[in-house]
């Protein structure tokens, strides 16, 4: 079953494209049918000679059908196949002269179409133009009138009319209204939106800083003073020491600028230094010293990586590691980096532990490195695929589109 607002989006995409077909279906047959009672009213119950009423009524009819592309010419042949009409009906004829009844709805309905395609101006002339027409027809009626004969279409013309014009317009003016309440209410869930977001962003940047900046500080620190806090420390230790304090100098780095970024809406991320592919030597020498022997092959020839292609390829590396750290420590790992037509194939597969993992977080805790690997590996157009192998390792395996090699 499709979601609502799949059905709800297809449905506003085909009511621009249907709606011209359904003007014209609609307009056509009401001018049909009114074009049949109209001649063979006039043509009978008026007296008026058959070619004259074919006439009249082809041209009031056909005025309907033209609203829309010529509304200027179609008002005009409606108020000429009007006078055609009322000065072919002769005397006595009944109290709807100088039109017969389907003439009279005829006229209604050029009015309410006129409106309904038009400005509002356009269709109040058009509607005091046709007001006026009349008025001619019956001033400068040769056969003398009566004034019954033409009072009650002078009083019924610009009441129905009337009210077709104005409840055209009522109506347009109505979905203008919701048109706009629309948009209001769209830019007041955009601008929430926005306001969450950025909430969002201080309220994480705020739990890095405290939290996350603060216990790399800590390691910082601890590393530092280790060599003084800590009697007969061998060179290799204090080596080691020294390199645990560099990273976590790097790591506070690489925090501050992931803080700056969430902090400020309008920073732009890029400006910021990030890291690449040209530095998987780093990753691999701290898996070394992190007791993971990595091998790395890359592909033959220069590629030239787009930047957030390089950056995602990076994370996903690192992050690759950081689970191969954590729980498969000390397993021989190979990365590939190859080229598949024009996609990056980076691959990272470990062996089976060569020790027993020891928990680094509390147990049940939900793990998000696979989550953002895949999502890193979508936001530059790629797919990622992981999964255990039969030997007791693991693999993950990332497609990343660059355009090919140059």
């Amino acid at each position: 079953m499709r979601p609502r607002w799949v059905t709800d989006r297809r449905r506003r995409r085909l009511r621009p494209a249907l709606a011209p077909l359904l003007w014209w279906a609609g307009t056509t047959l009401f001018a049909l049918g009114m074009l049949f009672f109209n001649v063979g009213v006039a043509a009978t119950e008026f007296a008026v000679p058959p070619v004259i009423a074919l006439v009249a009524g082809f041209g009031q009819s056909a005025a309907l059908v033209l609203i829309r592309i010529r509304p200027t010419e179609a008002t005009a042949l409606q108020l000429v196949s009007v006078a055609v009409l009322g000065v072919a009906i002769p005397s006595g004829a009944g109290p709807t002269w100088p039109l017969t009844a389907a003439g009279a709805i005829i006229l209604i309905a050029h009015v309410g179409l006129t409106t309904a395609r038009t400005d509002r101006r356009t269709a109040v002339a058009t509607f005091w133009a046709i007001e006026l027409v009349l008025l001619l027809v019956m001033l400068l009626d040769p056969r003398e009138r009566e004034v019954s004969d033409w009072l009650p279409i002078m009083i019924l013309y610009p009441v129905f009319a009337g009210l077709a014009l104005g409840g055209v317009l009522i109506g347009r003016r109505w979905r203008e209204v919701r048109r706009e309440l629309a948009d209001a209410r769209r830019d007041v869930e955009a601008e929430q939106s926005q306001r969450a977001v950025a909430e969002e962003r201080t309220r994480i940047a705020r739990e890095l800083h405290d939290v996350v900046a603060h216990n790399m500080s800590v390691i910082h620190m601890q590393a530092t003073s280790a060599s003084y806090r800590l009697k007969n420390l061998d060179p290799a230790a204090k080596a080691e020491f020294a390199q645990i304090a560099a990273g976590a100098r790097s790591t506070m780095r690489e925090m501050r600028q992931l803080l700056a970024v969430l902090r400020d809406e309008s920073a732009d991320a890029e400006l910021a230094p990030v890291p690449g592919l040209d530095r998987l030597a780093e990753l691999v020498e701290s898996a070394a010293r992190a007791g993971v022997p990595v091998e790395v092959h890359e592909a033959a020839g220069t590629v030239v990586l787009p930047e957030s292609v390089a950056v995602a390829g990076y994370r996903i590396v690192q992050e690759s590691l950081s689970n191969i750290i954590r729980h498969a420590p000390g397993a021989r790992t190979r990365i590939d980096l190859d080229l598949e037509g024009p996609d990056l194939m980076l691959s990272i597969v470990n062996e089976a532990a060569a020790r027993p993992a020891e928990p680094m977080e509390a147990p049940g805790r939900a793990g998000h490195g696979l989550a953002g690997m895949r999502e890193r590996a979508q936001l530059v157009g790629g797919t990622l695929e992981s999964g255990p192998r039969d030997d007791g390792g693991y693999s993950v395996v990332a497609r990343l589109p660059i355009g090919g090699q140059e």
